[in-house]
């Protein structure tokens, strides 16, 4: 039986007063996540411990993305959380020091270029894995605050796991456990950032910014074919765009040979590799032009390598990872479909922004 459908949250105004309506849409999720937080400190450190080193980085984040902080703050206040409480389970470098190992996966992306699509449009699909637990947390929230590109973004509240803009830019990626995380801005603010921006160029930047704690590898791609797949560190970042048959595919591993020494946990790293594998197998496996929105769900949904399989699921036997939501966008339309749980059994939903880049000249 497939899973209930994703519910859909509309936030709109000034930071904080979309911080304060995700804090009251979210009330119950949010302090959840807060509270349940402090279970599962890193070995060694006490609560305390935990909220001064998210104090650290706090300060440094405050007088370079103040509108942010502005933004947590209220969804703090209308979840009726601390906002440092908030601000620390935010901060995914802090949670994972000292590193435990990460067995449980997280993400799965595969892109298809305009000569690899079947109407010469631009296509991602991504596979979300964690904790089983976390499958009913998963919202969808459009955000419009004047002067911003409305966003669509799914994950928790407010917390991004992937998201695309008005302005024709969609970001996806993968998780990845860099060996020079560093106080700075946490990778998981990052990516809310990236969201404002207006063009590629202006995404690839936020990206790479000198100032950065650590990075996810960033999927990121344009409403104009546009592709940078940022596979970063804190200190270091390579950047690469489709094959020669206009595929791309990454999972939870450094594939780059720069980026090979910031591998932090080379134990989970052939783990990931299967699935990585089997995706460019996947996307090799397909006749040039051919892959259309649909044919890219089934390719997600591939079951061929498990445990360690693009579609997880915990019956396979990974019981502390599954895939709790799947999407497929038309990057090139500003067309969006998402599902709860795995793309294997999942109820599709749809959304489609309302103005978006070179859909009239095309119509």
């Amino acid at each position: 039986m497939a899973p209930p459908e994703i519910e859909l949250i509309r936030v709109a105004g000034t930071h904080r007063e979309v911080g304060l309506q995700m804090g009251e849409a979210g009330r119950e999720r949010v302090r959840h996540t807060v509270g349940s937080s402090w279970d599962e400190l890193p070995s060694g450190r006490t609560k305390q411990d935990q909220l001064d080193l998210a104090a650290e980085y706090r300060a440094f984040t405050a007088p370079r993305l103040p509108w942010l902080l502005e933004e947590l703050d209220a969804c703090a206040e209308g979840a009726g959380v601390e906002p440092l409480e908030l601000f620390a389970t935010s901060i995914e470098e802090i949670w994972y020091e000292p590193r435990p190992p990460r067995t449980a996966g997280r993400c799965s992306d595969l892109v298809a270029g305009p000569a690899a699509t079947a109407d010469g449009h631009l296509l991602v699909g991504h596979n979300n894995d964690l904790a089983p637990e976390a499958e009913h947390q998963i919202t969808a929230l459009e955000i419009r605050v004047p002067g911003d590109p409305v966003v669509l973004q799914l994950g928790g509240i407010p917390w991004l796991s992937v998201g695309w803009n008005s302005a024709g830019l969609s970001l996806t990626g993968n998780e990845l456990s860099p060996n020079d995380e560093r106080v700075g801005i946490s990778r998981s603010h990052q990516v809310l950032e990236m969201m404002r921006a207006r063009s590629l160029p202006e995404m690839v930047a936020m990206a790479l910014r000198p100032d950065r704690a650590s990075s996810y590898n960033n999927v990121l791609t344009s409403a104009d074919g546009g592709v940078a797949n940022v596979e970063g560190s804190a200190t270091d970042a390579e950047v690469t765009d489709l094959d020669d048959r206009g595929h791309l595919a990454h999972t939870n591993h450094y594939v780059a040979a720069r980026m090979l020494p910031y591998e932090g946990d080379p134990e989970y790293a052939p783990s990931s590799n299967t699935r990585y594998e089997r995706a460019c197998e996947l996307l090799a496996g397909q006749s040039p032009a051919s892959i259309t929105m649909n044919r890219l769900r089934d390719l997600l949904a591939d079951h061929e390598t498990k445990p360690q399989s693009l579609c997880k699921h915990p019956e396979f036997g990974t019981p502390r990872s599954k895939t709790v939501f799947w999407c497929v966008a038309d990057v090139t339309d500003g067309r969006i479909r998402y599902g709860r749980g795995n793309p294997c059994d999942s109820v599709s939903q749809e959304y489609v922004f309302e103005e978006y880049p070179g859909r009239e000249a095309a119509a």
